[in-house]
């Protein structure tokens, strides 16, 4: 049905509470008025057939004619009044009305109760919008959906129903890709959820949205085929968006900020201009726009040319009868008159603009109105009648912190039932895809995992790695001893591979890895750097008298490949390993599909000669010995880490992280590393911009922060030894590090603030402190700086403030809410209740909040007797 040409008029004569109006259009569509029947198909059709989109759409619009002649009797849906002092209405009565017709005590009988009437309405109108719900539910176009959800939104709006429009809105949203293909249905779409959003005090998202109906009416306009006056599509989204800006504008200004709020005064004013020259003399657009204009003008303290044609525009709405306009002209024209002095009048207008709004269900002018009143009767020094207006002003934001409240409770027993779904479910995972001996995947994980690399036209190779005469060591040193060395295979390996590798645990003593987008020649260089750390491992710290060796076979897959031919391929080169001598890998070319070098193990590439095998060493940690081993080469598939530690951030809770010995230190002077961040730039850039920042300051070490996973394999080939990198923090520190002073403990309150914590306590190592991460309290008694990471918790930083002398770094992160307007709500929280000892980062900035709490240890270290 939209935007057919009765959408349009009905809409129109909602809009401006023409409601007889816009049941005479309505009265031609043919539909049964019980609510039973009309959330069905018609009789005839057959069983499954939903409502179509067109009743969908007569249902919609008439239940919006029903709401709102309940909102002009002075009840909402749900039959709550709007008024406290009335009593609600019981809408079983209005249903028993429809059920039994025009019989006495009905509504439409001799003896009926008037208020009875609106209960029906009430009943009839929830039966329809679910009906219509239903129908567009069953719907595969998005966008119809979309347009259907949008103006549902609205309806509940008008119902005070905040939370039932959030739902749809977001839903709405969803379904709103950028891809969608510009037309009148999106464009009226867009507007109205953007319509909604600033309904909703969500005054950002609805300007984006805004925007975009902008955008997209402008592509409709462009389009040879489109219909026959386009300019006026967007003439009308331009006025929308105008009408925005002023409100953000006027907003700005309340809040004392004249500087921010010009922009959007000015850009609101050359929008009204624009469909001012693109409306016909005689479109009804054009008195939106004359009041956009208008309020721009005001806004931007040219009251005097704006008092006439806001005159003008109050004159023109009287006469159409557009109320929803006539309040927004009294309004604009009001605050006008105010702001040059004439107060008797401008009270005129917004007494008028102030009882429309409250007639008609439009909060944003309604709270306009009262602050002007308010400010205007206190300017004249009127408090007998300033303050009524106070009150009912602070009464509208007062309901709406109480549904926020309300908003943000539902919101997080959802988010909690949803967690512990997903953890039941995880739960399950594992004991479906996890091996109980080494928690790596097992064989269903790695067939499924293979299966879909396939089907997505991954190319992938697969590594078949098996345990050299493991039955003799079971035999020899018993099978716990056994289980130990299956252990230990298991974390070499993953300690081996990229994080986007996978290593499961197939059968027995055989392990197979899976590494998408790989060729057999770079997965043979990693495989052949972890079978030099297999053999070089102190297997006799675990009771074995012999080393433990490993046999690999790898085939790399091609187009049209099933796993059964590309397992059976790295198998059966892992027996030409075997029969060649074991402790080898033997890999099946790419594109031959041959075994490489007659099965014998294959020599390293030229470019990448294989390194000598240092002597041996006795580190004090075995972890650390095979990690070493590990990371030997910085080529292909080198492992992350360029010195013998453990990434940072995968301590244990309470424990030191990066030991202090591997570092050098810098002289006392330096104020920390140089700084690159990654994001948005490509790999050859940052690799650039570390080079030149090595060559200004050798002695310092280079940070690079927000960077790619291949960004990071890049630094360390190119660094090699020289760089430290931490990739659960999507970090790097390439050059010597500091040797550390002072402590610095990060607390991460949860695990979707994991990347930003990570952050935090790599750059504050990289920047000369000892770090601590800890999930939870207690933190170390001695600790010179606490850095919070908490979006879930925004007050949590504040609160431990309050109970400690620390200095205190919270950081806001986008992560916390499904709702959190990434990050901002969180950013609010933290800033509202923060007192001394605390500073707040911007949104998910560990780098400076990393780089703070290493200044401040540091100073406490130099201080401290």
């Amino acid at each position: 049905m939209p935007p057919g040409a009765l959408h349009h008029r009905v809409t129109a004569a909602l809009s401006n509470w023409q409601l007889d109006d816009a049941e005479q259009l309505l009265a031609g569509v043919e539909r049964d008025p019980s609510p039973y029947v009309a959330a069905t198909p018609a009789a005839d059709a057959p069983e499954g057939t939903p409502v179509s989109l067109g009743r969908a759409w007569a249902d919609t619009l008439r239940a919006e004619l029903l709401v709102r002649r309940l909102r002009v009797a002075g009840f909402t849906l749900v039959g709550d009044p709007v008024s406290p002092a009335e009593p609600a209405l019981d809408l079983h009565a209005g249903v028993a009305g429809l059920i039994d017709g025009a019989t006495e005590g009905s509504p439409d009988g001799p003896d009926a109760d008037p208020r009875s009437e609106q209960a029906s309405r009430a009943a009839l109108a929830i039966a329809l919008v679910r009906s219509a719900k239903a129908a567009f539910d069953a719907s595969d176009d998005a966008l119809q959906r979309a347009a259907g959800l949008a103006r549902h939104a609205r309806i509940e709006l008008l119902s005070r129903r905040i939370d039932a429009a959030m739902d749809e809105a977001v839903e709405a949203a969803s379904l709103l890709d950028p891809g969608l293909t510009p037309s009148p249905l999106l464009v009226d779409t867009l507007g109205t959820l953007a319509g909604v959003l600033a309904d909703l005090e969500l005054m950002p998202l609805a300007l984006d949205y805004q925007r975009r109906a902008l955008e997209a009416a402008q592509a409709v306009a462009t389009d040879a085929a489109a219909e026959s006056d386009p300019d006026v599509l967007v003439a009308v989204a331009a006025t929308r968006l105008g009408e925005l800006c002023a409100e953000l504008g006027e907003g700005l200004l309340d809040d004392g900020a004249p500087e921010s709020a010009a922009p959007y005064f000015a850009e609101a004013r050359a929008l009204a201009e624009q469909a001012l020259v693109q409306l016909p003399p005689e479109s009804s657009g054009v008195v939106p726009a004359q009041i956009v204009h208008g309020w721009a003008l005001v806004g931007m303290g040219e009251q005097a040319a704006a008092v006439g044609p806001l005159r003008a525009a109050v004159r023109l709405s009287t006469a159409t009868a557009d109320r929803d306009r006539l309040a927004s002209a009294q309004l604009a024209l009001g605050r006008a008159l105010r702001r040059q002095g004439d107060g008797r009048t401008a009270d005129e207008h917004l007494v008028a603009a102030l009882t429309l709004a409250t007639d008609h269900g439009l909060p944003r002018v309604r709270r306009a109105a009262l602050r002007e009143l308010c400010t205007l009767h206190a300017d004249l020094d009127d408090a007998g009648r300033a303050l009524p207006y106070l009150q009912a002003y602070l009464a509208d934001e007062l309901d709406r912190v109480d549904e926020r409240r309300t908003r943000w409770v539902e919101l997080f027993g959802r988010r909690k039932s949803l967690l512990e779904t997903e953890r039941a479910a995880g739960q399950l995972r594992r004991q479906a895809y996890e091996d109980p001996l080494t928690h790596l995947p097992n064989r269903r994980y790695a067939e499924a995992r293979l299966d879909g690399l396939l089907a997505a036209g991954d190319v992938p190779a697969l590594a078949v790695v098996d345990v050299d005469n493991f039955k003799t060591i079971n035999d020899t040193a018993g099978h716990p001893a056994g289980d130990a060395v299956l252990r230990t295979i298991g974390e070499l390996l993953v300690a081996g591979v990229r994080d986007t590798d996978e290593v499961c645990r197939w059968a027995g003593d055989e392990f197979v890895i899976l590494l998408p987008e790989t060729t057999a020649e770079q997965a043979e260089r990693a495989l052949e750097r972890i079978r030099a750390s297999v053999a070089r491992y102190p297997w006799v710290d675990l009771g074995l008298d012999v080393p433990v060796t490993i046999s690999a076979g790898i085939a790399s897959a091609t187009r049209g490949d099933d796993p059964k031919t590309l397992f059976a391929a790295a198998d059966g080169v892992l027996y030409d390993a075997k029969r060649s001598g074991r402790d080898r890998v033997v890999r099946l070319s790419a594109l031959t599909q041959t075994r490489a070098a007659d099965g014998a193990a294959p020599a390293p590439a030229p470019e990448t000669p294989a390194p000598e095998t240092p002597a041996p060493e006795a580190p004090a940690d075995d972890a650390v010995r095979a990690a070493a081993a590990v990371r030997e080469e910085a080529a292909g598939f080198a492992a992350l880490l360029g010195d013998p530690h453990p990434p940072l951030g995968r301590a244990r809770p309470g424990e030191p992280l990066l030991a202090s010995d591997a570092t050098a230190r810098r002289p006392a002077g330096e104020v920390g590393p140089a700084v690159v961040r990654a994001a948005g730039r490509s790999t050859a850039q940052v690799l650039a911009l570390v080079g030149q920042a090595r060559r200004d300051t050798p002695d310092r070490a280079v940070l690079v922060v927000r960077a790619s996973p291949e960004t990071l394999v890049a630094l360390a080939t190119e660094h090699g030894s020289g760089t430290t990198v931490d990739g659960a923090a999507m970090a790097a520190a390439v050059g010597p590090l500091p040797g550390p002073a002072g402590r610095t403990t990060v607390l991460r309150a949860d695990g979707a603030d994991a990347v930003v914590a990570a952050e935090a306590a790599f750059v504050a190592r990289v920047a000369g402190t000892e770090v601590v991460l800890v999930d939870d309290g207690p933190f170390p008694e001695d600790t010179d700086c606490l850095v919070v990471v908490a979006g879930a918790d925004a007050a949590q930083a504040s609160g431990i403030a309050a109970r400690t002398d620390m200095p205190v770094v919270a950081v806001p992160t986008s992560a916390a809410h499904p709702g959190g307007l990434g990050g901002l709500g969180a950013l609010v929280s933290m800033l509202h209740p923060a007192g001394s000892g605390v500073v707040v980062t911007a949104v998910d900035d560990g780098c400076s909040a990393g780089i703070f709490a290493a200044r401040v240890a540091r100073r406490s270290a130099r201080t401290s007797p």
